[in-house]
């Protein structure tokens, strides 16, 4: 195990970013992240952010998680996703139980987790836990995890559904499908899990209701961290990468802007023609949207986490908007960027139809939706509390 500190942490991440470019390809290539990438992440702490000091983690904030997936994502965005959510199956292994973080991080404090929320499992019951056997899609970061975080269903002693749970099955206990065939964000490797007859001990489930209730199973009520939402830090994690594609994206035209000229026009260089410079303006003012829409609910949970105290459902609600709008933000400035930047945009030895194609393709996650989140925040506003998702 190295020894990382949280000083300097968003410069070795930084320091990475040659190397994430120079794999970028073969990472697409492989559909899979590149070994160099996890390993270069790795040492430069990139996946103990959400890792409880106790374990040696570095236990960081959410604005900081935002910060890291969005600086990996400038250098390749299938890395910035795996990245993202491999951690953030940190953050919800520790909302569990005590026992339960040490069979993760006990033995082998450097343990990754990956996750699905969906119960597409079946369990019995038998003596001390369930024996699970289910498949789980999109299971992003499996390629590269120890652990899985994943939905199974909870059933009494009639085989009668009761409450929906997440499982913590260790990845020797699961197998891999190769399903992950997509037009971006191909290198996150977001494969199936398949698990038969696996046994998973009470300690190792947490009902989701808990989960959306806040109330969690970890005993550490001191560690900051894990007094924050679920469902607001699950959905604002995803518009991490998006905030590192459109900021790659942007800073990428500006130079090519200084070298490339206009086709049938008379501008020498993009950057003298005014068509170019309000592009990169309009670009340029998504992309800050989309970091103050991200950061500020960031802000908002840490300061509810800080309080101690939870979150109203509009509160929530809007920190899902603010996830859908910086999402969508970044998207649109991805867009006109492509645009700016002319037809060769799309040429597949340009970076930039890659970061096109991965921002499209993850701002598609369900849990991120714009138009979802739009929704819930809207009828929170009228005062509806349920109708669109209980993952609020």
């Amino acid at each position: 195990m190295m020894t990382q500190t949280v000083d300097g942490l968003i410069e070795r991440i930084a320091a990475v970013r040659p190397i994430l470019e120079k794999n970028a390809a073969q990472t697409e290539a492989d559909r899979r992240v590149v070994e160099e990438n996890i390993t270069a992440l790795r040492d430069a702490g990139a996946f103990k952010i959400m890792v409880p000091k106790r374990y040696g983690g570095l236990e960081t904030s959410i604005r900081t998680k935002l910060e890291v997936s969005r600086e990996v994502a400038k250098g390749c965005g299938s890395t910035g996703w795996v990245t993202a959510l491999m951690n953030v199956c940190s953050f919800f292994t520790g909302l569990m139980n005590e026992q339960a973080q040490d069979d993760v991080w006990g033995a082998n404090p450097d343990a990754r987790v990956a996750g699905v929320f969906n119960p597409t499992s079946s369990t019995r019951k038998v003596d001390g836990g369930v024996m699970v056997t289910g498949a789980w899609n999109w299971a992003s970061g499996c390629l590269h995890a120890d652990w899985s975080f994943v939905g199974v269903p909870i059933m009494n002693d009639q085989d009668e559904f009761v409450y929906p749970a997440m499982a913590l099955i260790p990845n020797s206990d699961v197998t891999i499908e190769d399903t992950w065939f997509t037009a971006g964000m191909r290198g996150t490797g977001s494969n199936t899990i398949h698990a038969k007859e696996v046994f998973v001990p009470d300690h190792r489930l947490h009902p989701v209701p808990g989960l959306l209730t806040h109330q969690y199973d970890t005993p550490f009520s001191d560690e900051l961290l894990y007094r924050s939402e679920f469902v607001p830090v699950a959905a604002l994690i995803l518009a991490g990468p998006q905030l590192g594609l459109a900021q790659a994206a942007l800073d990428y035209v500006i130079e090519k802007g200084h070298k490339r000229g206009i086709t049938y026009s008379e501008f020498e260089v993009q950057r003298d023609a005014p068509t170019f410079q309000l592009q990169i303006s309009k670009a340029a003012t998504l992309v800050d949207t989309a970091h103050l829409f991200a950061y500020r609910a960031a802000d908002d949970i840490e300061e509810a986490a800080q309080a101690n105290r939870t979150m109203t459902y509009v509160e929530r609600a809007r920190a899902r908007n603010d996830t859908g709008h910086a999402i969508e933000s970044a998207r649109e400035a991805i867009r006109i960027l492509c645009s700016a930047h002319g037809a060769s945009s799309f040429s597949d030895g340009s970076p930039m139809q890659r970061m096109w194609r991965d921002s499209e393709i993850a701002s598609r996650h369900a849990v991120g939706l714009p138009e979802t989140s739009a929704l819930i925040y809207g009828r929170a506003l009228m005062g509806f509390t349920d109708g669109v998702s209980f993952l609020v």
